[in-house]
């Protein structure tokens, strides 16, 4: 069984979905987390289930694209824990459902900087602590519409695509320092995040649940995923099983990009 004993982790937007299955994954290998999500009352129910389970966490509320914020993240961290070795940053939200001439600048400027600028704020404040120790692991969490053009989401697929090749940019400069560096693409996982993006009405995101569900039929594996199955993907990348890996771009998403365009499932 995979354990990562004795190691501080922080899992960002780890309130729901992906985040939570991550903040769990690696509170049940031994990890002391600490949960962040600007929901206080699901971040606390994260931290509630960790420590119920004989885990020890933290909750500190933040929006990652503030750097005051991204800053006091990882600080509480380490006041808290004593330091720091792990960041998982997962925080994200969607960008509706429009093509870009459609998209609000504000719109798109909100979902480049909670998942790109949050993506680089938190590991700026994370890696001088890696540096000093000459180890760190951070897993970004990109998605399949970072490596494929997806029906209106431009927003959505240009901050993937950003993370993909800013982890692969982050484990040039880090390998030498012992940090590594790696990106999860989730497919259709069977998350709300949906209903966190800007002004997706209750139709628009009914419109979408219904594209993800064909789409998800489709791939080889004809489901969607779990988050828990993302989870466990980020505690072997947390984990010193993947020790000779970084800058690797992990597709979890049932075969999906391999087998078909993902214009077809919106026809």
């Amino acid at each position: 069984m995979t354990r990562i004993d004795g190691r501080t982790a922080v899992v960002t937007g780890s309130g729901n979905g992906i985040g939570r299955a991550i903040a769990l994954a690696l509170a049940g290998a031994g990890a002391n987390v600490t949960v962040s999500d600007v929901l206080p009352d699901d971040g606390e129910r994260t931290v509630r289930e960790i420590t119920e389970a004989g885990g020890s966490a933290l909750f500190v509320p933040a929006d990652v694209s503030d750097a005051d914020q991204a800053r006091n993240l990882i600080a509480a961290t380490v006041e808290r824990f004593g330091g720091v070795h792990i960041l998982a940053n997962n925080a994200g939200i969607g960008g509706g459902q429009q093509r870009l001439h459609e998209i609000e600048p504000d719109d798109f400027d909100r979902v480049i900087d909670v998942n790109l600028r949050g993506t680089f704020l938190c590991s700026k404040f994370a890696i001088p602590h890696f540096l000093a120790q000459r180890d760190g692991r951070i897993i970004n969490t990109a998605s399949t519409y970072g490596l494929i053009g997806a029906p209106k989401a431009a927003a959505y697929c240009a901050s993937k695509a950003g993370i993909i090749n800013l982890t692969r940019q982050m484990a040039v400069d880090y390998g030498p320092d012992g940090i590594r560096v790696n990106a999860i693409c989730p497919g259709y996982i069977d998350t709300g995040l949906g209903r966190r993006g800007p002004r997706l009405s209750a139709e628009e995101f009914t419109a979408a649940t219904a594209i993800r569900e064909k789409a998800a039929g489709m791939q080889p594996l004809g489901r969607q995923g779990q988050p828990a199955e993302v989870g466990e993907v980020a505690l072997f990348l947390a984990s010193d099983a993947s020790s000779f890996m970084t800058g690797s771009i992990v597709t979890v998403d049932g075969g999906c990009v391999t087998t078909f365009n993902y214009g077809e499932a919106s026809n």
